[in-house]
């Protein structure tokens, strides 16, 4: 009887480790609280309270301008890696996308520091479903692993 006991709380032991290691936090609590602050702030006008985009996000403005796209996960956000996530917070699309893009979104190099550039993606990159961080995540290591490497 004891051995069974034992043999259950070792497979509950390991259940429950193999549970925990399948959710990671993105970031501190209050690195995502700033961030969390630092969108409704200054990016929430265009990509939405609920981080939902603007109307027809993938149809050209009259201006023939994107519209903001959505930050959730029905975006296309969490498809890059984080430095590129970074970059185009930082510099704006235009200095990542390049070949005469145009955009509406400007940089916020001196209007937020990188570590509020940080809070704001881990405060976004938190709201995300499991299936998306990881796909996210699994971008990020590569793109470290090909500069890295190459």
């Amino acid at each position: 009887m004891l051995l069974l006991a034992l043999w259950f709380g070792a497979a509950a032991a390991v259940f429950l480790l193999a549970w925990l290691s399948e959710w990671r936090p993105v970031g501190t609590a209050s690195t995502v609280a700033i961030g969390k602050t630092l969108y409704a702030e200054r990016c929430a006008a265009c990509h939405g309270t609920n981080l939902e985009g603007q109307r027809d996000w993938k149809t050209p403005l009259p201006s023939g301008r994107m519209p903001a796209p959505p930050h959730d996960a029905s975006g296309h956000t969490w498809h890059h890696p984080d430095d590129m996530l970074f970059r185009i917070t930082k510099e704006g699309p235009a200095a990542v996308v390049r070949g005469g893009y145009q955009s509406d979104m400007q940089g916020f190099d001196n209007i937020m520091s990188d570590d509020e550039i940080r809070a704001v993606l881990m405060f976004i990159k938190g709201t995300w479903p499991e299936r998306e961080r990881r796909y996210q995540e699994e971008m990020s290591r590569r793109e470290r692993g090909a500069t890295v490497g190459g």
